[in-house]
């Protein structure tokens, strides 16, 4: 089954002019690095999460953001940091980088997120931090995750690189923990591109965090060149070279500003999905729950090769025959050699997150999508599967 149509790349995003005019504005202005547009962008990123300025930090990366709030928080050594297994590889490697212990806590099966009852079970004399991640924009189940962390003095790093809309119970995604660590790469929500951000609840400890995010100087760059003339800095740590730039940041805001538009887009796709394959032999996402606001970032099916006919990895080849891009969101962090070989991890101890892992699929969803797109998508899945 093959097929001549254009090839629907998985996750575009939609870039429309306003980002193409603020981009060409920065160029013109010979400011690429990190200078206002940068500092716009976190002054946006502020009043979208009802956050002061000082709250909030931009990086290079969700990656980044992970990182140096781990450094910031001041976590010992070696100390275990408990998150899910049912990430991306960044979650689990920004704590090794950190110097920090990861510990996997398996994920509830319909949700998809870390399960807090693993999480506690998880907790050792060790343990100091808890990474959790909002999957495909549902938000984790906070009253439980912030019981626990309160119970035995546990940070709280938010792991939102999915969840830039995302809510529970009104509150915002990633306001609840000491930190929240947003992504902005090429297939979000928002995007810059590449870049990040990092918001918390301590402004000293936001500080630090942008102290450590461009080598641990104590001026960044526009406060050292702007016109207000030059300004000495002094390195007060060791720190990373992790800022974003304004041409990252000149994407950024316009992208914002279209954000409740692109999410009502998304909305309205997923729905489509729902209604198209109910009569189909997949497993499809859990609804959201009440009084949560879903950010629609993936729409992930599960095919089983028993109930569908065909594997997983068959389907993804089928979907790449007809042209249409898809994702795996993900394999399990344990079915990697890379941590098998350090940890000595094996998918069976995290049960539910290997069977995610081993059957999932992420089908386009992305407000640049039209319907014909969407209805493409529909009768390709629907013809795989018989």
């Amino acid at each position: 089954m093959t097929s001549t149509e254009p090839f629907l790349v998985f996750g575009s995003p939609l870039i429309e002019q306003a980002e193409i005019d603020e981009v060409l504005a920065c160029m013109r202005s010979s400011w690429l690095g990190t200078g206002p547009k940068v500092a716009q962008f976190e002054r946006d990123f502020a009043d979208y999460q009802h956050l002061p300025p000082s709250r909030v930090a931009a990086v290079n990366s969700c990656t980044a953001a992970l990182h140096v709030s781990m450094v910031a928080a001041g976590l010992e050594p070696g100390a275990e940091v408990i998150t899910t297994p049912m990430t991306f590889c960044a979650s689990v490697n920004a704590i090794i980088h950190a110097g920090l212990t990861p510990v996997l806590a398996d994920v509830d099966r319909q949700t998809q997120n870390i399960d807090a009852a693993a999480i506690e079970a998880a907790i050792t004399p060790r343990t100091r931090a808890i990474v959790l991640v909002h999957f495909a924009g549902r938000p984790c189940e906070m009253d439980a995750v912030m019981a626990i962390a309160h119970k035995y003095n546990l940070c709280v790093i938010e792991d939102c690189a999915h969840a830039i809309e995302t809510s529970w119970k009104g509150q915002k995604a990633g306001t609840f923990g000491d930190f929240g660590c947003f992504s902005f790469y090429a297939t979000k929500n928002v995007t810059t591109g590449e870049g990040g951000m990092v918001i918390g609840r301590d402004e000293a400890l936001i500080a630090r965090a942008k102290v450590l995010a461009l080598h641990g100087m104590s001026k960044d760059a526009w406060h050292r060149f702007g016109d207000s003339g030059y300004k000495h800095y002094q390195v007060v740590e060791a720190g990373f070279k992790y800022n974003m730039m304004d041409l990252q940041a000149a994407i950024g805001s316009p992208q914002l500003a279209r954000v409740e538009r692109n999410w009502l887009r998304r909305q309205q796709i997923w729905r489509m999905y729902m209604e198209a394959f109910a009569d189909c032999p997949v497993w499809l996402p859990a609804p959201p729950a009440a009084d949560t606001l879903h950010a629609y970032h993936l729409f992930t099916i599960m095919v089983d090769e028993e109930r569908c006919g065909i594997s997983r990895d068959a389907f993804l080849d089928a979907m790449n025959d007809l042209r249409i891009g898809t994702g795996v969101h993900y394999q399990a962090i344990p079915e990697h050699p890379y941590y098998q070989q350090r940890f000595g991890w094996r998918p069976e101890q995290w049960p539910n997150a290997m069977w995610l892992g081993r059957r999932t699929v992420s089908l386009p969803l992305s407000p640049k999508l039209s319907d014909a797109d969407v209805a493409r998508v529909i009768a390709a899945v629907r013809g795989i599967l018989g």
